[in-house]
């Protein structure tokens, strides 16, 4: 493992997964033993989908008190309940359907068949992230975890998308370049007021959007800066561009 300020390199994505799954179970049980709850925001993609997969598999799992964990989404592709597609539907397979969560701490967007529009479902998440919060804004997450694309999207925030510059903190997202073209996601202010923010990257096609959000700062993945801190767990192929950094 390397290091350089916030950017943390392994060896390899199954050691990536295995090292992200245990720091979160630290990040949440020094969060429960602070003030009794915890609360995340997860993320979708392979990667995500190894790091839970890890996190049920670990020995040390139970030091998170499950049912005081509080669970949201950084982004929702906008299709039917259930689908495979959706990242509620990965991480409830991966995870969330196999610990004691308690239902009603578990947030997820709204779906293509209980909502008609994008727009819909992000006003419906802006009134609950509110509600959390006490009445306005979003509440303190003590974890963000985020994927970064090829072209260095983070959430369902695409370079040049109008919702990249959107102030509220839930936006309806329409013409993304990938599919389906319809999403929900977090905005930058609501993702950068985290007390942490994640960003995990694996494979050598992430590599020069890592390496250009990282020294430009220019992409939607570099403009990611948490109140608290943010921290860069990669592994190596992700970085291979990075040429300040050694292995």
């Amino acid at each position: 493992m390397s290091r350089s300020g916030a950017v943390i390199v392994h060896n390899d994505a199954d050691v990536l997964a295995e090292a992200v799954a245990a720091r979160l179970l630290n990040r949440l049980a020094d969060a429960q033993a602070h003030r009794g709850e915890a609360s995340i925001v997860l993320t979708g993609g392979r990667i995500a989908a190894k790091v839970y997969q890890n996190i049920l598999g670990s020995p040390i799992r139970t030091v998170v008190d499950w049912s005081k964990v509080d669970f949201w989404w950084g982004d929702e592709r906008f299709l039917p309940s259930g689908d495979p597609e959706r990242n509620e539907t990965q991480a409830r397979e991966a995870f969330l359907d196999h610990l004691p969560v308690d239902p009603k701490r578990v947030h997820p967007m709204a779906a293509e068949d209980e909502v008609a529009s994008p727009e819909d479902a992000s006003f419906l998440y802006r009134e609950e992230l509110a509600r959390a919060a006490g009445g306005e804004g979003v509440p303190a997450f003590d974890l963000l975890l985020l994927g970064i694309g090829e072209d260095g999207h983070v959430a369902s925030l695409f370079p040049g998308n109008p919702a990249l510059l959107s102030t509220v903190s839930v936006v309806g997202v329409r013409n993304s370049p990938k599919p389906p073209s319809e999403r929900v996601s977090l905005t930058l202010p609501a993702i950068n007021s985290a007390t942490a923010a994640w960003i995990i990257a694996s494979g050598e096609g992430k590599a020069e959007a890592v390496d250009e959000a990282l020294s430009k700062g220019e992409l939607p993945a570099g403009r990611v800066k948490a109140v608290g801190h943010t921290r860069w767990l990669i592994d190596k192929d992700a970085a291979s561009h990075l040429k300040h950094l050694e292995f």
